[in-house]
């Protein structure tokens, strides 16, 4: 950064949010953001308590705007920074922050951009104060010093990172349609069984060619599960995959580590799949089948919350390059397929689904924190379908994953250059013709 810096409340607000009575959350009406809810660089409302609109007159202040800049106050994430992208209204909770820009939102980007600078989130907790858990106010957020620049010099930088943030958040959407394509199939193959009821019905099940169709039963017959496709056996995990659960660690295991790191319930997202900035560093000892490969079919077994966001959730590993080793915690388990009935793709599917959801939330124990039973999992019953079929949804999944892989490669190209470049850029070491050449080379 430059020399000269002033206080962050010379060109910020920092507002908190409101002090909601627990007695008013519930799972029916206008999204509540809280802590939980900033998940770097976003906010998502997936699993957000709620209140009724009546509880909030009168706290039109704390109502959330598109691109709004929050940040963490309390707690193992204080400093961590998210935008929050509006696709319904929500209010401000507690212990979370507000910062605008005093001069305008088109100024916002700049903020956001000093922020969200590698480092920044650890500076920030290390001004914090509390015992027992980290807090700061919004006064001590205030305090942050950021780099003396012209305006002129703030809305380039700031534009810049936008730039770059909005081509992330592009990649991330991309995914999410790529994911909902194979939840979509799945669904209709295996869940609803549309191919089969349209053979019933002498007609060609709907975009599909002749030869996966032909994989398919024309009629349908009774099971302990009720009607499924003639032919298909009805099976439990247990008895196509093998469930490996993860190990327990003690504090003094996550001492820095450059090689190992455990899978935390921090690994997975809300709705299912795999975040890249879950790891805990570590040290200690474990078994050979404990360690995740990239591919690994893994789920949550146990939570935080006594809404069940995290568990029974399901991911599929993806590579991770700063570690050499992974290994699972004992708030996660290993699945792996044992037979060709079975293949991750299908598993992770049929995990994603609204029976199996179920199903593992009636297998859950506890009270501050819940956990899956030992065989929530494996107890688990579906309609396994013919080898073949599950192969070539397998296939079909499997190209999906591969498109998704080469858009995490692309944003982790981005996220690595913007870390780099924005310092550079704050300093004045490095001029923003500079910067465009290097992004456009490096997405070339």
């Amino acid at each position: 950064m430059s020399s000269d810096p002033h206080a962050l409340s010379e060109i910020a607000i920092v507002q908190g949010g409101y002090a909601f009575k627990s007695a008013d959350f519930g799972d029916e009406g206008v999204a509540v953001v809280k802590i939980a809810n900033i998940q770097p660089p976003l906010v998502s409302l997936h699993g957000a308590d709620r209140v009724k609109p009546e509880k909030l007159v009168g706290l039109d202040r704390f109502a959330l705007n598109d691109g709004d800049i929050l940040m963490a106050m309390t707690g193992a994430t204080v400093g961590k920074v998210g935008r929050f992208k509006r696709s319904e209204p929500a209010y401000l909770n507690q212990r979370v922050a507000r910062i605008s820009a005093k001069k305008g939102r088109e100024f916002d980007d700049f903020i956001y951009a000093v922020l969200s600078l590698p480092g920044v989130d650890k500076l920030i907790e290390g001004s914090s104060a509390g015992s027992a858990q980290a807090n700061i106010s919004a006064t001590g957020i205030g305090a942050f010093p950021v780099p003396r620049l012209s305006n002129g010099e703030q809305l380039l930088i700031g534009g810049f990172s936008r730039l770059i943030d909005d081509r992330i958040t592009l990649l991330r959407e991309t995914n999410a349609t790529l994911e909902a394509i194979a939840q979509a199939i799945f669904k209709s193959w295996f869940v609803d069984f549309d191919p089969v009821r349209a053979k019933m019905e002498g007609r060609a099940p709907e975009g599909m060619d002749e030869a996966t169709a032909a994989l398919f039963p024309d009629s349908f017959e009774e099971s302990e599960l009720g009607l499924v496709p003639k032919g298909w056996r009805v099976r439990s995990v247990s008895e196509v995959a093998e469930i490996i659960k993860g190990k327990s660690y003690s504090s003094k295991e996550l001492t820095d580590s450059h090689h190992t790191a455990l899978v935390t319930l921090k690994s997975f997202e809300r709705g299912g799949g795999f975040r890249l900035d879950g790891f805990k560093p570590y040290t200690g000892k474990y078994k050979p089948n404990q360690v995740v490969e990239s591919g690994d079919l893994i789920v949550a077994y146990t939570d935080v919350t006594q809404a069940a966001e995290l568990i029974g959730k399901p991911a599929i590993v993806v590579g991770v390059e700063n570690y050499s080793t992974l290994v699972a915690s004992l708030d996660v388990g290993i699945i792996r397929p044992e037979t060709e009935q079975v293949s991750r793709q299908f598993l992770y599917g049929l995990f994603r689904t609204e029976a199996f959801q179920i199903h593992t939330f009636s297998h859950t124990s506890g009270t501050t924190v819940l956990h899956l039973a030992k065989d929530g999992v494996g107890s688990f019953q579906f309609a396994c379908p013919q080898a073949d079929l599950v192969e070539t949804f397998s296939v079909l999944a499997e190209s999906l994953a591969e498109r998704r892989q080469t858009n995490i490669d692309n944003m982790r190209t981005l996220i690595a250059l913007r870390d780099t470049i924005l310092p550079r850029l704050i300093s004045g070491k490095l001029r923003l013709p500079e910067a465009d050449n290097i992004i456009a080379e490096a997405i070339a």
